[in-house]
């Protein structure tokens, strides 16, 4: 079959195409510009054309598959369309890829990739995550038709997932927008999500889970099933270790409670396939996902951690992370650049934006980092987060033991000593690298 994929650089489409090259499928791909992700495409023999262009589809294609960022006007899934080729969504492929798959799917508002990616490491099984793991350096892997796979709740696609084990870490409201925020439509999808596994795992203390209809389920309860947590460092990198149940201890790659109960509920849901010993040993193999707690730099007096966060909720569980961190190493300067991502999530979530920086020292603000055809709205940053006194950016330029923010085209400040902290899910990642 020969599969093209417009929009192929995002990290959920790139794990897609991947599968389908790897399955032996003809598979090409296109976006709006070139990225270390599209480099790494193409280097695996994949072609992807940068920009978009119509010309790049042709009546060979058998499929032609698209992000969620697509829109109606893309000149490419018009030409697709107007030639009568089958287009689906990935949302709408996904049981074309998973089908036949024995999935271990993790949902949840916040830690699903890092659940995943923990859960593909102590499975040792083909995955399909929405961010890098640095277990095996990449978004995908394919060893066996047993799959550890990051579903999305963002647009419901999770529900095309054919679960064989479904893991809810939380359940959070997320993404109202798609839901109408409509709180029984939002409820009722993982209800539904829950329903199609035959194994069933999910966090029992959360607020939301604890709302759903579940039916013969693995509950994990964190307050007592996790215990004796210790935090230290091994070979300058985070670890957290646990007791989980009477299953003994767990050594786990990252800092902080939110780190052993995704590792916990990974555990549980591997028992289906691995006994406990092999479980305890093959989590090691877990180094961390890129862009989560992700030190992409450090010295004796400065360290650059990159992390994902763009809730609330995530960003208020990094702080605490870093927290840890700072107690160990006496950097004892917190400074957190802050890269806001939609102004629909800003605004839904800002009375909890608010709080969650209170950890840190120096607060640095980007412009929002929005997407195509979102509406504006304004929101009085200076305003709202005058608690913190807060610097406000237009970019930052990374460089080897330092960090330089620019203001109109101007250095309006340089960092080069204690712990800088960059948290949000757009371009802010690739400004925090040199």
């Amino acid at each position: 079959m020969k599969v093209h994929f417009i929009g192929i650089g995002g990290i959920g489409l790139s794990a897609l195409a991947r599968l389908l090259n790897f399955d032996g499928h003809t598979v090409s791909g296109s976006d709006m510009k070139s990225s270390p992700i599209i480099k790494e495409l193409e280097a695996e023999g994949i072609k992807v054309s940068c920009p978009q262009d119509a010309k790049n589809i042709t009546n060979e294609l058998d499929l032609v598959i698209y992000s969620a960022a697509v829109t109606d006007e893309n000149p490419e899934l018009i030409e697709a369309r107007l030639n009568q080729i089958r287009t689906l969504s990935r949302k709408e492929a996904l049981p074309i890829v998973l089908g036949d798959k024995k999935n271990y799917c993790v949902a949840g508002a916040h830690g699903k990739s890092t659940t995943t990616a923990i859960l593909a490491s102590i499975l040792e099984s083909s995955a399909l995550i929405g961010a890098i793991s640095k277990d095996f350096g990449s978004n995908f892997r394919f060893i066996s038709d047993i799959m550890a796979f990051e579903a999305d709740e963002s647009d419901a696609s999770f529900l095309l997932s054919n679960p064989y084990c479904a893991v809810v870490t939380n359940a959070e409201p997320e993404h109202m927008e798609y839901y109408a925020y409509d709180l029984e439509k939002f409820y009722e999808s993982y209800e539904k999500f829950l329903s199609l596994a035959t194994k069933k795992v999910v966090n029992a203390e959360d607020k939301d889970i604890a709302k759903l209809e579940i039916e013969n389920a693995t509950y994990l309860y964190p307050s007592k099933d996790i215990k004796n947590l210790c935090y230290t460092l091994k070979n300058g990198e985070p670890c957290t270790r646990f007791t989980l149940k009477d299953y003994g201890e767990f050594e786990v790659w990252g800092f902080g409670f939110h780190i052993a109960l995704n590792a916990s509920l990974a555990i549980l849901a591997a028992l289906n396939e691995l006994d406990i010993e092999t479980i305890r040993k093959n989590i090691r193999n877990y180094k961390g996902i890129k862009k989560r707690f992700d030190i992409v730099q450090a010295n004796e007096k400065f360290v650059v951690i990159d992390d994902y966060a763009h809730h609330p909720t995530e960003i208020t569980a990094t702080m605490k992370s870093i927290e840890l961190y700072d107690n160990l190493t006496n950097f004892n300067n917190r400074i957190v650049l802050w890269q806001p991502h939609k102004y629909s999530r800003t605004i839904d979530n800002l009375e909890g934006f608010k709080e969650c920086f209170k950890r840190c020292d120096e607060l640095i603000i980007l412009p929002i980092w929005t997407v195509a055809g979102e509406k504006k709205i304004d929101i009085d940053f200076e305003k709202e987060f005058e608690r913190y006194n807060p610097i406000f950016a237009d970019r930052i330029v990374a460089y080897e033991g330092k960090i330089e923010l620019i203001k109109d085209d101007k250095i309006i400040k340089t960092y080069d000593e204690g712990i800088f902290l960059g948290v949000g899910a757009g371009d802010i990642t690739y400004q925090l690298r040199y």
